[in-house]
């Protein structure tokens, strides 16, 4: 265990010497702060049209304060995307890329097991994508509440699921390293990403159209892949309840968003998941010709 927390450490370093984390906050920064001062021009207008029809104020919560609700979800769908890029472009390589420099050899010399060097791997990478991600949702739901006074329902189950498609986006990734290449890896892990992203359209097709075998679909892909899944349990605890009513008068039809909680399981398959595709990696590399 100690080795593996040692790895973990140098994973950290590696993506500070590497200016990852100095590239990643200036860019988040500037994201942030271009979708923050759009949402203020949102509210100053929404604001104005309030003004302008006789009324003293708008309730956050109301029908009138719709457009600021939805711009908070896409504000967070956004999160989660470029939390879910870079959960598997930072990790592509983990083990694959200090393979196919030679540098693993090296590494391996010292006395430190191979699964431990996986897990440490695995750790220190999914400290870097989850902290990111929960920085970015604090920044991004903060803002808006200080210039909207729009605060979702409930914030901290709906990041905790995103946090965990993310634990589980880096854990698939960390595995691919141990059997493929870095570029088959990545495409592959992308390739997964985007079953479960059809899965959701699936699903949500099946429900508008009443369509048996759509919906059978939708939720195979969402096993395989519970990324999109985790996204849209997210979405429930963003949405007021006027959003949700208006998302079962069209019978959801939106497939980014859901008016229905994530089924339990899903989330105890995702947190097993991700701890089977960690072990399945220490376990494969472990017993792997370098």
């Amino acid at each position: 265990m100690r080795n593996a927390l040692l790895i973990a450490e140098l994973s950290l370093r590696e993506a500070v010497r590497k200016r990852l984390v100095v590239v990643l906050l200036l860019l988040t920064a500037a994201f942030v702060g271009f979708y923050l001062y759009g949402v203020w021009r949102l509210e100053w207008t929404l604001d104005q049209r309030a003004i302008d029809a006789g009324l003293e104020g708008r309730s956050t919560t109301g029908a009138a304060n719709i457009p600021v609700m939805y711009a908070a979800l896409f504000g967070m769908y956004l999160v989660f995307f470029l939390g879910s890029l870079m959960a598997v472009l930072s990790t592509v390589g983990a083990v694959s890329a200090d393979v196919e420099n030679g540098v693993m050899q090296s590494v391996l010399a010292r006395p430190i097991r191979r699964a431990e060097l996986v897990a440490g791997r695995w750790l220190g990478f999914t400290v870097v994508n989850v902290g990111y991600v929960a920085l970015v949702s604090a920044a991004l739901l903060g803002g808006i509440a200080a210039l909207t006074g729009f605060v979702p329902p409930d914030a901290l189950p709906a990041v905790g699921l995103i946090l965990l498609a993310i634990t589980l986006l880096t854990a698939l990734t960390v595995l691919g390293s141990t059997l493929f290449t870095t570029l088959a890896n990545g495409i592959g892990v992308f390739v997964l990403y985007g079953a479960g992203f059809a899965g959701g359209i699936l699903t949500a097709i099946g429900s508008f159209s009443d369509s048996p075998t759509l919906l059978t679909l939708g939720r195979a892909a969402s096993v395989l892949m519970p990324t999109n899944s985790l996204w849209l349990g997210a979405t429930y605890h963003l949405q007021p309840e006027v959003l949700r009513q208006l998302g079962e008068a069209t019978r959801g039809a939106n497939p980014l968003f859901s008016t229905e909680p994530i089924v339990p399981g899903m989330v105890l398959w995702a947190a097993v998941y991700a701890a089977l595709a960690v072990a399945l990696a220490m376990w494969r590399f472990s017993r792997r010709d370098l």
